[in-house]
Formats: C-alpha cells, structure tokens, sequence
C-alpha cells in the first residue's frame, strides 16, 4: 500500500462562513484544535506552539497571573479563552486580561462560551509560525475593537510592539522590561525568561 504525506502551511486560511453557533460547535468538537475567525468569516487553524514558545507563554501567563492575584482588579486568560469582538471576529490572544467590572457585567453563559468583548489587555507572543504583518493586523483589530493597552513581543528580534488606542505603535528595542502603564497598575514584565 503506497502512503503519501501531505504538507499543510503552518497557518491554515479558509474561506467557511460559519455562524456564531456553527463556530462554537466547530471548536467544542474539535477540542484538540484551535481555532480563530476573522471578522471577514476566514477560519483559521491555528497549530500548537513548540516546546519555546509554550514555555515562555506560561511564564508571562504566570507573571500575570501573579499580579492579577495581589490586585485583584481583573480577570486572565490563556490562549485557549476565546474572544467574540465587537467586529464578530473571534480571536484568542496568547494572553489577555479584562477588568473585573466588564467581566461580572457579563452572564455566567456568556462567560462560558467565547466572551463578547475586547479584552482590556493582550499580548500575542510570536512563534515560528506567525507572520508578523497578519499579527500586527490582530493587533490593530484589538485596539480598534476597544483594547487599551496590547504588546507584540517578538522574541526573533527582541522587541516589544506596544499598541495604545489613537497613537502610533512603540517599538521597544530588547527591553529587560515592559510596563503594564495605567492599565495594569504596577505590573512589569520580566522579559528576562521571554526572550
């Protein structure tokens, strides 16, 4: 019996108009996937990340994390939380945070499917697999969706792309740290155990 490989791009791009349902349903059973949808109706697969990449995910998830639980003024999510934004996109950041107000405005349904709103904060951090100008776009279409504060941390260049509503990006270039301004009082990332 001959076999044959196939060879997929790492991002996989299709044009699937689904609905709200039909993409919920979609990623409820295909849990070992992960899914995003542009505001467009593109369905995106999105792969999982290397052994680098998810490791130093989970440190800034822990970092924040760790804040998070001194201040108590918010709510922070992994990739794997999905955010329906106010374009209809349905975005997963790498990591994201919500002000505690906005989340318990919420229903205990909408908290549990993906959440109906832009979060306050996010930041994609790049993989191998990322393009660069696609991920500068989500990080546009948060900011103009109602994020306040977001960074693209490019670990190939070390760099940090900061995204502020009505300003022009900041790029940082190899920073020891980040600061999460006013948005997250007091918190500073360590891009010591990033890079």
């Amino acid at each position: 019996m001959e076999t044959s490989t196939i060879y997929l791009p790492p991002r996989l791009e299709l044009k699937i108009h689904l609905t709200q349902a039909q993409f919920w349903q979609l990623c409820q059973e295909n849990d070992d996937l992960r899914f995003e949808r542009t505001a467009t109706g593109e369905l995106i697969i999105m792969p999982p990340t290397g052994g680098n990449t998810g490791e130093r995910n989970s440190d800034l998830n822990f970092q924040l994390r760790a804040w998070n639980r001194q201040n108590n003024l918010g709510k922070v999510f992994d990739s794997n939380r999905g955010f329906t934004l106010p374009n209809g996109a349905d975005r997963s950041p790498d990591s994201s945070w919500v002000k505690l107000e906005r989340w318990d405005s919420l229903t205990a349904e909408e908290q549990d499917k993906f959440v109906p709103l832009c979060p306050d904060f996010v930041v994609e951090l790049m993989s191998p697999s990322d393009s660069l100008p696609k991920t500068r776009e989500k990080m546009l279409e948060y900011i103009e969706n109602g994020a306040l504060l977001g960074w693209l941390i490019n670990r190939k260049k070390r760099e940090v792309e900061i995204y502020r509503p009505q300003q022009e990006v900041e790029i940082l270039v190899n920073p020891e740290t980040v600061s999460g301004e006013n948005i997250l009082p007091g918190f500073v990332l360590d891009l010591e155990t990033i890079w």
